[in-house]
C-alpha cells in the first residue's frame, strides 16, 4: 500500500472534476474513492470504518492467540497436576484444559483487538465529522514510490487534506 490521504471537499461537482482530473494522470493512483452521499458509503471504505479495521485486528489477532491458549492451558495443566477435571480421565483433563486455554485466546483476541487505538482513529473520526456537516471526501492512493499530485489536490480548492498514512 502506498501513500493515502482524504480531501474534504464542499460541492459534488467539484469532488467529480478532481476524481476525473486524477485518474488521468500517469501514473494514476492505486485506488480513488469517493465518500458522501450519492457516493460509496463511508462504512464500505476499510481506511474510514474503525470498527472493520478493529475486526481485521481482531480476526489476525486471534491466529495466533487461539493456538498460544491451547498450548498454555495443556502446559497449565501438566505443571500443576491439578484434578479439577478429574471425571474426563488423565488425557481429557488435559484436553479439557488445553480448550478452556483456547477460549481464552480467544477473549483476549477481542480485548486486545478493542483496547488498541491508532492515530488514525482521530483522523477517521474528524473526517467522519466533516462527512456529516454535508461534504464530500475523497480517498486518493498513491503506488509506493510515487509523489502524491499535490498541486492537483490544492487547485481543487479542498476544505482539508488529511494523510492517513505515508508508505
Amino acid at each position: 500500500m502506498g501513500s493515502s490521504v482524504v480531501v474534504v471537499i464542499a460541492e459534488r461537482k467539484r469532488l467529480l472534476q478532481l476524481k476525473d482530473q486524477l485518474g488521468e494522470l500517469s501514473p494514476a493512483p492505486q485506488r480513488l474513492v469517493a465518500v458522501g452521499k450519492g457516493e460509496t458509503p463511508i462504512a464500505e471504505v476499510e481506511e474510514l470504518n474503525p470498527a472493520l479495521t478493529r475486526k481485521l485486528r481482531q480476526r489476525s489477532m486471534a491466529t495466533w492467540l487461539i493456538p498460544f491458549g491451547f498450548f498454555a492451558g495443556l502446559t497449565f495443566t501438566f505443571i500443576t497436576d491439578l484434578d479439577t477435571f478429574a471425571f474426563a480421565g488423565e488425557l481429557g483433563s488435559h484436553l479439557i484444559g488445553g480448550l478452556l486455554g483456547l477460549g481464552s485466546g480467544w477473549m483476549g483476541s477481542f480485548a486486545a483487538a478493542a483496547s488498541v487505538s491508532s492515530e488514525a482513529d482521530d483522523r477517521v473520526r474528524a473526517l467522519r465529522n466533516r462527512l456529516e456537516e454535508g461534504n464530500w471526501l475523497l480517498l486518493v492512493e498513491m503506488p509506493n514510490g510515487f509523489e502524491m499530485p499535490w498541486t492537483r489536490l490544492q487547485e481543487a480548492k479542498p476544505k482539508a487534506v488529511v494523510r492517513l498514512n505515508d508508505n
